[in-house]
């Protein structure tokens, strides 16, 4: 009964995959008569580019041929600009494969434009050897993980970014969006039972702790939303009703909301293991040996939460100590004060989950005892 409880769960959250990316974002493409096809470079001419120290400017002059779509085979000319700006500029030589966006009356190509190095096949290559890893060491459950890693993309992609663009509070929204998110993944890899409930209560219970941690800190750290990456872009590009702010502040129990997943799914786990060695076992013995698994699980998970949220500085930081900064000039720097306070809240957030989680495992699996 369970097995079958199971498989229609799965079936049901793979149906929603379905749906979910059929749905439109509900914003025009500006782009949409376009046909965007692979186009391999046949010569590079880099006559006109200028080498400015460690950059290029300049223009490259690409000859490619295109591979697939109504014009394929059919070899064209276009200009490829540098502006001298290392992480958006890209340079082409022969061999290489782009992607280019082309217009044209249905025999010719009247419209060319080489957006960037084509990249989905290497994309799925990689995405394949993942969901392969998983289904050689999981088995059933690395399906059942690779079917929730899918319905977490269609989730933010498909629901919750767009809800954003439409002016749906940021808070509110990323809130639903944990809960949605972390039903599916932890009834998924965990089974729809008691267990799966505990970790999902333990998951909730921490993000709200996190969620009201980061409107009352943010407050107190003075830190708007345009730390966020491209949030001031959003303002101009028509939509300055968006409170970027509580962006910010949502993307904090967003981001680790996945670190609280894992913490909730070890703990409730390995506390329906002990209650299935031991049958007889009390609540409160249950809890006790939860707070164990806990704090052993919690002591690594920080630390993985502070590597991840700061892998992404490791320039600015390395410019930082070239320079000679003072390190309390670094702490009160915006962009440095919202990591901080990003990374110690996700962490509290995970710390409080493994309480929480413990103590609804014990409730919801061990027997009552007088």
């Amino acid at each position: 009964m369970k097995r079958n409880v199971d498989k229609l769960f799965v079936i049901i959250i793979a149906l929603l995959c379905l749906l979910m990316y059929f749905i439109p974002t509900g914003f025009p493409d500006p782009y949409d008569d376009y046909e965007r096809v692979k186009a391999k470079v046949l010569t590079a001419d880099n006559s006109a580019l200028y080498q400015r120290g460690v950059v290029q400017t300049g223009v490259q002059r690409v000859e490619l041929e295109v591979m697939d779509g109504a014009y394929r085979g059919q070899q064209l000319t276009v200009s490829n600009n540098l502006m001298g700006k290392l992480e958006m500029d890209k340079v082409f030589q022969a061999g290489d494969v782009g992607l280019l966006v082309v217009k044209g009356d249905g025999q010719q190509i009247q419209v060319a434009n080489l957006i960037d190095h084509y990249r989905m096949d290497a994309q799925l290559i990689l995405f394949g050897l993942f969901a392969a890893l998983l289904f050689a060491f999981a088995g059933w459950t690395g399906v059942k993980a690779v079917l929730s890693f899918v319905f977490t993309i269609m989730a933010l992609w498909k629901v919750l970014w767009p809800a954003f663009l439409l002016g749906w509070d940021p808070v509110i929204t990323s809130m639903l969006a944990v809960c949605l998110i972390a039903g599916c993944v932890v009834f998924l890899v965990a089974g729809v039972n008691k267990t799966a409930l505990a970790a999902f209560s333990g998951t909730i219970l921490g993000a709200l702790t996190s969620c009201i941690l980061a409107i009352v800190f943010g407050k107190m750290f003075k830190i708007h939303g345009a730390v966020v990456p491209y949030a001031e872009t959003l303002l101009h590009l028509g939509f300055p009703n968006i409170n970027i702010t509580k962006i910010f502040i949502a993307g904090i129990f967003l981001a680790s909301s996945g670190a609280m997943m894992d913490v909730a799914v070890d703990i409730a786990v390995a506390v329906k293991e002990l209650v299935m060695r031991d049958p007889t076992i009390g609540r409160k013995q249950a809890i006790h040996s939860g707070f164990e698994v806990g704090r052993a699980v919690v002591g690594a998970m920080t630390t993985t939460l502070l590597l991840a949220y700061t892998g992404a500085y490791t320039a600015l930081m390395m410019v930082f100590i070239a320079q000679g900064t003072p390190i309390i000039n670094v702490l009160n720097l915006t962009y440095i004060s919202a990591e901080i306070m990003h990374t110690l809240i996700g962490s509290i957030g995970v710390v409080l989950v493994a309480p929480f989680t413990a103590i609804m495992s014990g409730y919801l699996l061990a027997a009552k005892q007088n």
